[in-house]
């Protein structure tokens, strides 16, 4: 397993804060190609729905972010959240890590 570096673990932080702030199952943050960061949780209306990781690249793209560095996503999200199509779009090759509620990386 690759070691999270100090950098992926600040994102961890914001996400875990993200999901706990909202009461969510799972929580996301991404860092943009200056470094700066932003996180989010789902959304769940009936007029909109958004995973964590869509919330947090919207919030950095209406931000000014060009494009992504990385992306983690931390509960029970999983490798089909659709907030990856969504990064992906911007910056294909961004990384996304996974961690458990607890921030403990998953394979």
């Amino acid at each position: 397993m690759t070691e999270t570096s100090d950098e992926d673990r600040k994102l961890v932080t914001l996400a875990r804060g993200a999901m706990a702030r909202a009461g969510a199952a799972h929580g996301a943050a991404v860092r943009d190609l200056d470094g700066r960061t932003y996180a989010g949780a789902p959304v769940a209306l009936t007029s909109l729905t958004l995973t964590g990781l869509q919330v947090a690249v919207a919030t950095a793209l209406s931000s000014g972010a060009e494009g992504f560095e990385a992306a983690v996503l931390v509960g029970s999200a999983d490798g089909a959240d659709a907030g990856i199509v969504t990064l992906h779009e911007v910056t294909p090759d961004a990384p996304v890590s996974l961690f458990d509620e607890r921030g403990e990386a998953r394979p």
